[in-house]
């Protein structure tokens, strides 16, 4: 299920709920607020992250008994009927848990299991609509947390685009993470990199919360081109691995850097304490 992986869905949801000023106004996490959605959608988020994880190991489990013999299928640990289970128990309680909290997030739930389900089952293997699919997941991910006040859907669902052209990124550098890749790839991820800092950074501008954003954008950008320059400089799988995974846990970096841009430093805050979690998590489980 990726544990390490799924702290940032988390983080994703919880952007997005910063987004759209909730965290800012009085009262909002008591159970009289919006404490108990908060709580649904993330739940949500996790359940479909870990589900569809749970998939692509299942889709995937005649090749990775050729790549990836460790995994916990080819392994033998878990069978590939028992994960099947466990992934549509997984989607289930989050597309439900999304339904509690409003019917418009419960769709947009929906929406996040099919497309998982498209990229695990066949879209991963085109080189571009697969990177595309998953960007969409995480895209409609944001858009999860947005939609705990669906009326504010149609002003920030353009914001979506960022964690498209992100994930975008990484997908298409991962695919040289076993037997290598071509430079070529890893100079398009470093400038896709940089529309999106150069994004967050424009609202930033925009809302008058550049030096808050500066504090979280700063320490991403680090975080992901440290690893991408030396997958640069060397593109052998182990390299190309390590880019990956950290453009993965960075994703928590970015949401606080959104959460710092629309709402406050404490939230932000709030958001970047899931990092030292899921780095710890990432040293026991993988990442990709």
């Amino acid at each position: 299920m990726r544990p390490a992986n799924v702290v940032t869905s988390v983080a994703d949801v919880l952007a997005g709920i910063a987004i759209t000023g909730v965290f800012t106004q009085p009262g909002a996490l008591t159970m009289q607020g919006y404490l108990s959605q908060v709580l649904l959608l993330s739940l949500s988020t996790a359940c479909l992250y870990a589900g569809g994880i749970v998939f692509n190991d299942v889709f995937d489990a005649d090749l990775d008994k050729i790549e990836r013999p460790e995994r916990a299928i080819p392994s033998g640990i878990i069978t590939i009927k028992q994960a099947s289970t466990l992934g549509v128990v997984l989607l289930i309680i989050g597309i439900v848990a999304a339904f509690v909290c409003n019917n418009i997030s419960g769709a947009i739930a929906a929406a996040i299991a099919f497309f998982a389900l498209l990229y695990n089952k066949s879209s991963k293997h085109h080189p571009f609509f697969g990177p595309l699919n998953m960007g969409f997941c995480r895209g409609l991910n944001l858009m999860l947390g947005i939609s705990i006040v669906p009326s504010l859907l149609s002003a920030w669902y353009p914001l979506v685009i960022v964690p498209i052209i992100y994930i975008f990124c990484i997908t298409m550098i991962s695919r040289g993470e076993v037997h290598g890749g071509s430079r070529r790839n890893l100079y398009i991820g470093s400038g896709l990199y940089a529309v999106v800092a150069g994004t967050i950074v424009y609202f930033g501008l925009r809302n008058n919360t550049l030096l808050m954003t500066a504090i979280f954008v700063i320490p991403f950008l680090y975080m992901i081109f440290k690893p991408l320059l030396k997958a640069i400089k060397e593109p052998i799988g182990k390299n190309i691995g390590g880019a990956v995974k950290a453009g993965v846990i960075s994703l928590i970096l970015m949401d606080a850097a959104w959460a710092a841009t629309f709402s406050t430093i404490y939230v932000a805050l709030l958001i970047a304490c899931l990092l030292p979690l899921s780095m710890w998590l990432s040293r026991i489980f993988a990442v990709t």
